[in-house]
């Protein structure tokens, strides 16, 4: 069915929104749905008050820390995933061996080296390194890092690239693989493996180093990739929606890179449009830049914004987005179909102004536009 149209609209989504107008996507399935896009004359994040399950929320993941210098912190969890923060200083004592599902560990800061059944892979700032469901592990650091856990209960695969080709977003080949050392350390002692299933760990303690595979074929194995690595997909002319960022994904879930790009020309929005999370909860955390459409958002943060809720840019990013040429931005987007539960641990590092940072000061501009002077900035 081609799209029908009532009253003041622009001719094309994204493109020359009539003055004074604001632009709303309401749409199915993460941007590729059915879709209509309604022009408002108020931005519809421009609540002066919200209160209940589906208010946007901020967290300054900094905060937790201490607390997951040991373990893993739980932040975020649904039935397809788990989120966890993880702050080692020093290597692991014992090796782990997931039961639960793949793990995606993305390094926000720290370098080291995954030991592994598949062999020794370096990783250091910007790396998703993927460890396959049942591979024991463990984590050999140079000191202090910081990294977000994300255990899939599926397998981690790459996104179709359809049209674009296989070697859009980033070249498979690019994916770095473990080293396999000639080798064997017959060093003695006691070595403890933790076997994680269904939350719980039963510990195996071995008299040999449990690294012992001398040889594997096969196409499961730990991989990773950087995210300087990562293409963005962009267009001069159109807007692209978040969910074609798309980097690993499982059922249920995709995990996505905002990373730096060329904006668009001047005939074309800019910001992301304004939209409804009518079927996923959208997380960002934030690794490192300007985030160009959230102000007041430091590295190490992460924000919620549930299913069912409005979700836009800042009025400070609206105001800017017309000096700027560029994003200088690494964000890791994670668009859930199920709704996400947030950890009391999580809650402790929230940050309550963030709710209500869209909201547009009273002043003579009226009729829904951005004020002079207005930054939409939240106080951390």
């Amino acid at each position: 069915m081609y799209p029908l149209s009532r009253g003041r609209t622009a001719y094309q989504a994204h493109v020359q929104v009539p003055d004074g107008l604001f632009e709303e996507e309401h749409g199915r399935d993460a941007f590729s749905g059915p879709c209509s896009h309604l022009y408002r004359l108020h931005p519809p994040t421009a609540w002066e008050e919200i209160d209940g399950p589906l208010k946007p929320q901020a967290f300054d993941l900094n905060r937790l820390a201490e607390r997951a210098r040991r373990e893993w912190v739980e932040i975020l969890s649904n039935e397809d995933c788990v989120v966890h923060v993880y702050t080692p200083a020093a290597t692991e004592e014992t090796f782990l061996r997931d039961a639960d599902g793949d793990i995606t560990y993305f390094v926000h800061q720290g370098t080291g080296t995954l030991e592994a059944d598949y062999g020794d892979l370096a990783f250091e700032p910007g790396d998703y390194v993927v460890v396959p469901k049942g591979t024991t592990h463990r984590l050999h650091l140079d000191g202090q890092s910081y990294i977000l856990v994300i255990e899939t209960r599926a397998e981690i695969s790459l996104p179709e690239r359809g049209l674009l080709g296989q070697h859009a977003l980033f070249d498979p080949a690019v994916l770095r693989l473990p080293t396999l050392g000639d080798n064997y350390d017959e060093r003695p002692g006691r070595w403890v493996v933790r076997a994680k299933r269904d939350g719980r760990y039963t510990s195996i303690t071995y008299r040999w180093y449990p690294m012992d595979v001398v040889g594997w074929r096969g196409t499961l194995t730990v991989r990773k990739l950087n995210v300087r690595d990562f293409r963005p997909v962009t267009s001069p002319r159109y807007h692209l929606p978040p969910s074609v960022h798309a980097t690993f994904v499982v059922p249920g879930l995709s995990i996505c890179t905002f990373a730096p790009r060329p904006l668009e020309g001047p005939e074309t929005m800019r910001v992301p449009f304004y939209h409804n999370n009518i079927d996923n909860d959208e997380v960002l955390f934030y690794h490192r830049g300007n985030f160009f459409s959230r102000a007041g958002i430091g590295e190490g943060f992460m924000t919620v914004h549930p299913q069912g809720l409005y979700h836009g840019p800042a009025p400070a990013a609206v105001k800017g987005a017309a000096s700027k040429t560029e994003t200088d931005e690494v964000a890791v987007m994670l668009e859930a179909e199920r709704p996400f539960t947030l950890s009391e641990a999580l809650q402790a590092a929230d940050l309550p102004e963030y709710a209500t940072s869209w909201r547009i000061p009273e002043g003579p501009a009226g009729n829904g536009a951005i004020p002079a002077g207005s930054t939409g900035e939240m106080k951390p």
